[in-house]
Formats: C-alpha cells, sequence, structure tokens
C-alpha cells in the first residue's frame, strides 16, 4: 500500500512565476543602474567590477544595457560575445551601439551587436590592419580568429577568397617589405632587422627573404646601394 506524503505541497506553476518575477526585477535593477553609470563612453577601468565581471563572463543578462568596445581590434560586442575576453585597459563601455559607431568601432561578426552582419571585406580589412600594426609580433592564425572573433577556418577561407591569398601569405608580405625599408634605410644587422620585423631566427629570415626576391638580404642591400650610384653591381 502506498503511503503519501500529505505535508506541504509546492505548487509547480506558483514557485515558477515567483522565479521569473524574481528575475525580471534583477535584470530591471541591473538595466537602471547600468543607466545611471554608462551615460557615455566610458573607460572599463571606470565601471563597477560586475560591469566587467559580466564581459568576462560572457552574461546574457546584460545583452542590451550596454556594449563594449576593443580599442586595439576597433571591434565592439555586446556582453554575452563568446569571443576570448579582452585586456581591461583596452575596454571602452557604451550605454547604445550608435555610441560605438560614432566612435569609429565597428559591429563584432560573431556577436552581431547591431544586428546586421558586418561586410566580410570590412572583417578582413580588420584583420589586414592588426597584421599591419604587429608584424614584428607573433602573429598565428589563431591570434588572428581570436582579434577578429572568427574560427580560423573560417577566416583562412574568407581570407584568402578575397585577397587571393592566406593569412599567413599576408604577415610573410608585409614583413618582407619592412625589412627592405630597413636594409636600405639604416645600417642594422640583418640578425637586427629579422627580429624587428618578426623574425628572430636569422637562417629562416634569409631563407624567406631569398624566395620572395630572389636574393638574400646582404645582396639585396648591397644591389640597390650600388644601383643609386650608378655602377654595376652582381647578387649572390
Amino acid at each position: 500500500m502506498n503511503h503519501l506524503d500529505h505535508g506541504t505541497e509546492v505548487n509547480p506553476i506558483k514557485s515558477n512565476t515567483k522565479s521569473i518575477i524574481t528575475d525580471h526585477n534583477k535584470d530591471d535593477h541591473n538595466a537602471q543602474e547600468v543607466k545611471a553609470i554608462v551615460r557615455g563612453p566610458i573607460s572599463a577601468a571606470a565601471v563597477p567590477d560586475h560591469i566587467w565581471q559580466a564581459v568576462i563572463a560572457n552574461d546574457r543578462a546584460y545583452d542590451g544595457q550596454f556594449f563594449y568596445g576593443v580599442t586595439s581590434t576597433r571591434i565592439f560586442c555586446r556582453p554575452s560575445c563568446k569571443s576570448r575576453p579582452p585586456k581591461k585597459e583596452h575596454v571602452f563601455i557604451f550605454q547604445h551601439a550608435e555610441q560605438a559607431l560614432q566612435a569609429e568601432f565597428r559591429p563584432c561578426k560573431r556577436c552581431k551587436p547591431t544586428g546586421v552582419r558586418l561586410p566580410e571585406q570590412e572583417w578582413i580589412d580588420i584583420v589586414k590592419t592588426y597584421i599591419d600594426d604587429h608584424y614584428a609580433s607573433p602573429v598565428t592564425l589563431n591570434t588572428l580568429a581570436d582579434i577578429s572573433h572568427s574560427s580560423p577556418y573560417h577566416l583562412q577561407r574568407t581570407f584568402k577568397r578575397l585577397m587571393g591569398i592566406s593569412p599567413n601569405a599576408y604577415v610573410q608580405e608585409v614583413r618582407i617589405q619592412h625589412a627592405k625599408e630597413r636594409l636600405l634605410g639604416t645600417k642594422e644587422s640583418i640578425a637586427d632587422i629579422g627580429a624587428k620585423v618578426g623574425m628572430d631566427n636569422v637562417s629562416y629570415f634569409v631563407t624567406l627573404f631569398k624566395q620572395k626576391t630572389g636574393m638574400t638580404p646582404t645582396a639585396y642591400r648591397e644591389n640597390k646601394a650600388c644601383n643609386t650610384m650608378d655602377d654595376v653591381c652582381t647578387s649572390d
């Protein structure tokens, strides 16, 4: 024979309704607090910690209450964006997406803070600008995917389709171009120039330079110097 517990019954509908009301009140309180704090672009360092934690935790409850922009990439996102957490010192908080756009930040391709997908060419331009500014540092496909809020596979395919070369090939082109400028404009050693354009391994630098230009860095420097003097030069 079954024995029923005649203790206090819990009404699941009533309990769930109470939970929804509590969550709604909490969200409303958060929205009012954020609105009072974030009236215009403000550094993440100047906002209460729970707002910054919303960014770190990808807290969807704060979506629509504020947006954050990353100065190193000029991209802005929703708090719930699943991209890699940015450095706090590089972040500004905006109350509205329009403020971020006016500050010349571009919407994230992943979380679409404006509700509109970023055109592919604009997205790839962000990646190119990052490479142009950071060629002297380690630049990997994963790094580029992180800063552009995409997957490495999708970035590789889209970049090559629009640019005709892979992201890595573009990095190499930028580095070789800067190496050429240093070879002709400075008296720095080959090893120093390689290191300053992002290639610490001098053997790799010389091999890549010859592959791209048809001569070694030393021959390139001597050849251009002789041409300037209207002399006859020979390459090694």
